[in-house]
């Protein structure tokens, strides 16, 4: 017999009302996505305490649950999903990608193994073949579908240090890291933070870091780096956070793969490049490393969320990642919970095979290339702006803006962000404050770069109006 609440749901589903409502505020929202501010404005953001209230001692009508988030949450929103946001590499989602991920959110599957969702299992297999074949990469690779980068960087040094140290007759799962031998890490002095947030975890030490410098666009120098052996982890970047710079993968890796050092690339938005033609230069040499990090939330605008592990030793991925349990049941098909850390994660892989698929090879290229053409505009346009400078090679999606001095620059950055037309960060490039263009949506036009820099021109005015 059901109970009053059991009762109340079901009469939910069947009568799909607080469904239509969801969906109706979806399509208003999209409806002004392109349009409205890209930072919410302060009347918004003084409309979010409006959430704070005591715990909820009893039900609440979900029709009046679905108002209040739409009411007060949609405009206290980023409007990411728009064409002028720029700021942390932070992507749009495809129309195809919020579709699938809607349907997804009805199936509501776990892909931790094949028997407890066969159609997410199915898909990671498919789409771990085709990211492969897109970035060429070795054939023997896994992929593992997780949270983004961050996870996926985790993940991925987690199989070196297995390696690593199962080649020196060590087991890591067994005997922890004390009296472990020890492991050598090498990366460029422009580390992304989640590498060393991933070391430090690991138990690794950032201490431990040999830091090898970098040129002026970020770029490890070759000639100065250390002898590498096979105890080494050498982290690569395809993609530097600030000026969007590629190492020089063939040249590194070449001689890491000589020392046996293990070679991992952090490329959150940069091993897309691989992918497109004109760009696919910027990533010669990947296939000799041994693992790689990459979003599809960035640079594939796949909704949020969505990150990729791969790696050449299954083996040593497994190893590390895999969990065991009397009540698991194993198949001969995928169990996804091999190549991740976590065993419950949703089935994110359904909207980033149904982007893949709805691009196909030649609509990943246009995506691409259409977001450096955007940045180089960028680029081209404020460079015409007295009062600004481009500080570095616009190579992918990035954009370095600086002013006269860095007084300035904060100044005129507080003031764009005011502006609300577009929207972007700051950074220190150099020693130097500089404002930060990531561009990285399907959605940014012509018209949007130029909307932005007309933006920049204006706060450059008011800070000079008010000094």
């Amino acid at each position: 017999m059901k109970n009053a609440t059991q009762h109340q749901m079901f009469k939910e589903i069947e009568e799909k009302k607080i469904f239509e409502q969801s969906q109706a505020y979806a399509f208003e929202y999209l409806d002004n996505i392109f349009d409205r501010n890209v930072y919410p404005t302060e009347a918004a953001l003084a409309n979010l305490p409006k959430f704070e209230e005591d715990f909820p001692e009893h039900s609440t009508a979900p029709y009046k649950i679905l108002e209040q988030l739409h009411r007060y949450g949609s405009p206290a929103t980023n409007a990411t999903m728009g064409g002028r946001y720029f700021g942390f590499v932070n992507g749009s989602a495809l129309p195809i990608g919020l579709a699938a991920k809607t349907l997804a959110s009805f199936w509501d599957q776990c892909p931790a193994m094949h028997v407890l969702s066969p159609i997410g299992s199915q898909l990671e297999s498919v789409v771990e073949k085709w990211l492969i074949h897109l970035f060429n990469l070795p054939k023997e690779s896994c992929a593992g579908f997780v949270s983004g980068t961050s996870m996926a960087n985790l993940s991925s040094l987690a199989a070196a240090r297995c390696r690593i140290l199962k080649n020196n007759n060590w087991d890591i799962s067994k005997k922890g890291l004390y009296n472990a031998p020890k492991i050598r890490i090498v990366t460029g002095q422009h580390a992304h933070s989640t590498i060393l947030k991933s070391i430090g975890m690991l138990g690794l030490g950032q201490d431990n870091i040999e830091w090898v410098e970098v040129d002026e666009q970020g770029r490890i120098i070759p000639e100065l780096m250390p002898e590498l052996d096979k105890n080494t982890l050498l982290i690569l970047q395809a993609g530097n956070v600030n000026s969007g710079s590629f190492d020089d993968f063939k040249t590194i890796c070449k001689k890491a793969n000589k020392a046996n050092a293990w070679v991992h690339i952090d490329s959150a938005f940069g091993l897309w490049a691989a992918a497109a033609g004109p760009l696919k230069y910027l990533t010669e040499g990947i296939e000799l490393a041994d693992s790689w990090a990459v979003d599809g939330h960035k640079t594939l605008n796949t909704p949020y969320d969505c990150g990729i592990v791969l790696c050449k030793d299954k083996e040593a991925m497994v190893e590390a990642l895999h969990m065991t349990g009397s009540y698991i049941i194993r198949s001969e098909q995928r169990d996804g919970m091999l190549y991740t850390p976590e065993m419950s994660r949703r089935a994110r892989i359904i909207e980033l095979w149904a982007i893949i698929k709805y691009l196909g090879k030649t609509g990943i290229d246009n995506l691409i290339l259409t977001m450096h053409q955007r940045a180089k505009q960028f680029g081209e346009e404020i460079g015409q702006l007295k009062g600004f400078q481009v500080e570095n090679d616009i190579v992918f999606n990035q954009v370095l803006v600086r002013c006269e001095n860095d007084r300035i620059t904060e100044t005129v950055l507080a003031n764009i962000q005011k502006d609300r037309v577009c929207w972007l960060g700051g950074a220190v490039w150099h020693h130097k404050k500089v404002i930060r263009v990531s561009v990285c949506s399907w959605a940014t036009t012509e018209k949007d770069i130029s909307l932005s820099v007309d933006s920049f021109k204006r706060a450059l005015d008011k800070s000079i109006s008010e000094s």
